[in-house]
Formats: C-alpha cells, sequence, structure tokens
C-alpha cells in the first residue's frame, strides 16, 4: 500500500494504515518553505524535512527504544538563538542527506526508529507552489492573483483556484514512482488539498505512475474545509479539483466521513454520489474523526475504515475524471 500528501493529515493516514497492512510506503510532498524546514531550504538550499519527519514518525515502531528516537525525532530547541525552532529530525535528516542521497537517508533514520513502512520523497528537487487565487484585490474580487509558496497559499484570505509548481517539471523520486507502479492500493489524502494532496499530480513522472498502476486508488477526504485554502469547499468541490488537476486519473474508492457530508437531518446531497459512481468509483461513509468537535482523523476508526475497503469488491470499472 502506499499513501500519498503530507503534514497531519498524512501521519493519521499512516498511523491508520499501519494497523491493517505491513508492507507500507509513504510517498511525502516536498514544498514546504515555513519554519524550521523553510530556514534549511533557504541556508542550504535542501529538500524541506518536515512533512518526511513527521511521516517517519508517524511510522515509528511500538518499543521504547523506536519511541525514544521518535521523541528525538520530533523534539524542537526552545529559546531564541540560531537552533531556535529547528526540529532535530530535521537536522539529521538534511545532515545525512548531504554525505548520501534524501533517499538513503530516509531509510537510516527508519532503521533507527523501527519504522513500519518506508517514506520516500515525491521528488529530490524541493519545490515551489504558485497558487492562481481571487479574491485579493478589493475593487476587482474577480482578478486572478498568483501567490507563491507553500506557507502562503495554506493562509491566503483568497480562493484558490489552481495550483502549479517551480520547477514546472520536476523530476519524480524514481523509487516513489516504482512504489506506485507496483502498489495493491494507493491512498490519496486527507491533507491540506492544494498544498499536500494535489502537489503530488504536478509532478509528470509520479502523475503518469498514478494513471498507469493497477492499485486501486483511494481518496480520503478531509473532515471540514481548511481556512484559506479550501475555506467554503463542499466534498464535491474538493474532487472537482483533483479532477481539474488530473481528468485523467481513475478513482475507485472516495472515503468520507458520514458526519461531514450529511446535514443534520442525516441526509447526503446527492451530487456526491452521483459524482463518485459516474466515473466506476464506489463512495463509502465511516465515522473516521476523533469526534470531539476538531477536524482530526481517528487514526483507530480511520484504520476500520481502510480495512473495511482493502477487504471490500472496489474492482469495478474504472473510467477517468472527464
Amino acid at each position: 500500500m502506499v499513501a500519498l500528501g503530507g503534514g497531519h493529515g498524512l501521519a493519521a493516514s499512516l498511523q491508520a494504515l499501519t494497523r491493517v497492512t505491513p508492507d507500507l510506503t509513504a510517498i511525502v510532498t516536498v514544498a514546504d518553505d515555513g519554519g524550521s524546514s523553510g530556514r534549511l531550504r533557504d541556508e542550504l538550499q535542501a529538500v524541506p524535512p518536515g512533512d518526511l519527519r513527521m511521516a517517519l514518525a508517524a511510522l515509528a515502531g511500538d518499543d521504547p527504544w523506536s519511541r525514544t528516537w521518535e521523541r528525538l525525532l520530533q523534539h524542537r530547541f526552545r529559546g531564541d538563538g540560531p537552533l531556535a525552532g529547528h526540529a532535530v529530525g530535521n537536522l539529521i535528516l538534511t545532515a545525512l542527506a548531504e554525505d548520501s542521497s534524501l533517499v538513503e537517508a530516509l531509510d537510516l533514520v527508519g532503521r533507527l526508529i523501527g519504522a513500519r513502512g518506508r517514506v520516500l520523497p515525491a521528488s529530490t528537487t524541493p519545490l515551489q507552489i504558485v497558487a492562481e487565487v481571487v479574491g485579493l484585490n478589493p475593487d476587482d474580487p474577480g482578478e486572478i492573483s498568483q501567490v507563491v509558496g507553500q506557507v502562503a497559499v495554506a493562509t491566503t484570505p483568497g480562493a484558490v483556484c489552481a495550483v502549479r509548481l517551480l520547477p514546472e517539471d520536476p523530476p519524480a523520486c524514481a523509487e516513489a514512482v516504482r512504489a506506485v507502479l507496483d502498489a495493491d492500493f494507493v491512498v490519496l489524502g486527507p491533507g491540506s488539498w492544494f498544498t499536500s494532496v494535489l502537489t503530488h499530480l504536478l509532478v509528470p513522472e509520479l502523475r503518469d505512475a498514478l494513471v498507469k498502476t493497477g492499485a486501486r486508488r483511494i481518496v480520503a477526504l478531509n473532515l471540514a474545509p481548511q481556512l484559506g485554502e479550501t475555506e467554503g469547499f463542499s466534498p464535491e468541490a474538493h474532487l472537482e479539483v483533483l479532477a481539474a488537476h488530473a481528468p485523467d486519473l481513475a478513482l475507485d474508492v472516495v472515503l468520507a466521513d458520514d458526519a461531514a457530508v450529511l446535514d443534520s437531518h442525516g441526509l447526503m446531497s446527492p451530487s456526491l454520489r452521483e459524482m463518485v459512481e459516474s466515473t466506476g468509483g464506489q463512495l463509502v461513509l465511516a465515522p473516521v474523526s476523533l469526534g470531539d468537535g476538531t477536524p482530526r482523523h481517528d487514526p483507530e476508526r480511520l484504520a476500520e475504515a481502510y480495512a473495511r475497503i482493502l477487504g471490500a469488491d472496489v474492482t469495478r470499472g474504472r473510467t477517468a475524471w472527464r
């Protein structure tokens, strides 16, 4: 099984998937330009390691040795000096990558923490997100502006219409492409839709592998729109922008939290199911949130939903999003 994404959404998905499969690969976006990752990127021209570190931590083993190293990877230096705010894992990955390669660095740290799976970058080149955004000019609300950078896109007060990457034709990580082609299942999401999920579809070789793979493709929808990035988005809108960025990508299953798509009367907009089924896919509803009022996935509930999907017959004929 291969899971693609970044940040907290991918971490939750990985924590769930370790409960249902012993063979797991995480493919992680490398477009972060904020915090510790952004500083290492600017100072050393390094691939931003933050989302890669979070994925490794999510896969850490349960034994005391693994958990000790997982805590160290996640530890951030305090104070106000040059190291303040840096995560130890970011420094370790960057240092190891300087002496070998990023993939070798990730594999080495994975062994150190007893990772229950492998972590790979989507690209071996640092990526920059460029978004087309409307609503930033109060004198012309329909004007399209360009917003550059993951942090800026994630926090824009405008409405994101589309994203692209710089460089425009970035090389994919060869091991990531092979993992997708060899997979039985591929999971996209949950996570920041434009900056963590769709970025994988903008790496040409990775997108082609996702289109060509014989794996069953699962999209896990977010529990709620994200302030700034997808504010006001319905579940259907999330799928529409995915289709716009990868029109040839076929989907087998769309997983959604039932409370997130049902209204107060327990009814769901028929357009969501129709949209999914019109492409030959299957809509699966399950309670996958923590249930504490926050838009966060519960790894145990998410694991139950994934197990249900993996055991279900979802091999119905697939057609591309068109």
